[in-house]
C-alpha cells in the first residue's frame, strides 16, 4: 500500500518541486501562463469531461451532493474554531472550505483511479470552483458582482458542459479531441504554478498557518466521513470523497485574499504551511481512499 501511495503522490510532488526550483532560480513572471491556464485550458478541461459521450453526469449526483456537504460542513466545523482563536471567519473559513482540488486533486485522482476516477473528480472540482467564485468571493468581499461570476470562464464551461451532458448533445469527435488536448495541458501547468507560487510565500504568521494546516484536512476528512455515512456512494465515489476531503487549502485563496485585502499575510501562511503539511495528510487521505 505504501508503495502504491508513493507511486501516486511522487509524480505530483516532483512537478511541484521542479516549478519551485525553476522559479527560485530565475524568478519568472508566470502571470500570463496562469491567466491562460485559468481562462482557456482549465475551462476546456472541465467542459471536455462534463460533455463527454461516455460520461454519465446524472449518475454522479450523489458524488455532487457529498462534495457539497464536505465544502459546507468544513466551513461549519471551522466557524467555532475561528471564534475560539479570535480569527476572522472571512480569513479562516475560505481555505478550510475550498481546497487544492485543481493543482493537486485532479492529478492525484488520475494517478490513483485512472481516467474513470479523474473524470468523476471533475464533478467536485467544478462545484468547488463555482462556489469559490460565488460564496467564497462573498466571504472575502460582500460587494461581489453577479456579472463577475457569470463571466468567469470556468463557470461558463461548467454550465455548457452540464447542458451538453444532460441533453446528450454530442460534439464532433475531432472537435472534442482538440478541446481535450488543450484541457489536459492544464494539469502539469497547475502543478508547476503551485511550485512557483511557493517561492513568494513567507512563513510570517506561522501559528495561524499551522492551525489552518491541521484544521483543513481534519475538517475535510471529518465531513467526508459524515457524507460517506449518510449517502449510498459507490466504492469509487467513496474513495474520491475521502481524497477530496484530505486536500490542503487552494492557492487561489491567497490570490483572492490579496485581491480583496483580507489579511493576505495570514492567508499566505495558511496556504503555504497547509500545502507543506499535505505531505502527511494527503497520504492518509489516499490510504482511506484506496481502502
Amino acid at each position: 500500500m505504501l508503495v502504491r501511495i508513493l507511486t501516486i503522490i511522487l509524480p505530483v510532488l516532483i512537478i511541484v518541486l521542479i516549478g519551485w526550483l525553476y522559479s527560485r532560480k530565475t524568478r519568472p513572471d508566470l502571470s500570463a501562463m496562469n491567466r491562460l491556464n485559468m481562462q482557456v485550458c482549465v475551462p476546456l478541461l472541465v467542459f471536455s469531461v462534463l460533455a463527454a459521450k461516455d460520461f454519465d453526469l446524472a449518475a454522479q449526483w450523489r458524488l455532487l451532493s457529498a462534495s457539497l456537504g464536505v465544502i459546507l460542513l468544513s466551513g461549519l466545523i471551522a466557524w467555532p474554531v475561528a471564534r475560539a482563536f479570535r480569527l476572522s471567519p472571512r480569513t479562516l473559513l475560505p481555505p478550510m472550505m475550498f481546497n487544492n482540488n485543481g493543482n493537486m486533486g485532479l492529478p492525484l485522482a488520475l494517478l490513483a483511479f485512472g481516467r474513470e476516477g479523474f473524470n468523476a473528480f471533475v464533478v467536485p472540482f467544478a462545484l468547488s470552483n463555482l462556489l469559490h467564485f460565488t460564496l467564497g468571493a462573498y466571504f472575502f468581499s460582500r460587494h461581489t458582482r453577479l456579472r463577475d461570476v457569470a463571466t468567469n470562464p470556468i463557470v461558463i464551461a461548467s454550465a455548457l458542459g452540464v447542458a451538453c451532458g444532460l441533453s446528450r448533445v454530442a460534439l464532433p469527435d475531432w472537435l472534442m479531441l482538440a478541446v481535450k488536448m488543450l484541457g489536459d495541458v492544464s494539469i502539469p501547468l497547475m502543478l508547476f504554478a503551485l511550485g512557483a507560487r511557493m517561492v513568494d510565500v513567507s512563513f510570517a504568521g506561522w501559528r495561524v498557518g499551522l492551525l489552518g494546516a491541521v484544521l483543513c484536512p481534519l475538517t475535510g476528512l471529518a465531513a467526508a466521513w459524515l457524507m460517506v455515512s449518510w449517502l449510498e456512494l459507490t466504492p469509487l465515489q467513496t474513495s474520491l470523497v475521502y481524497l477530496f476531503g484530505a486536500l490542503p487549502p487552494a492557492v487561489l485563496n491567497f490570490l483572492m485574499a490579496e485581491h480583496y485585502r483580507q489579511e493576505p499575510d495570514r492567508m499566505a501562511s495558511i496556504v503555504l504551511i497547509g500545502n507543506l503539511a499535505s505531505l502527511l495528510f494527503v497520504p492518509a487521505g489516499l490510504w482511506l481512499a484506496l481502502h
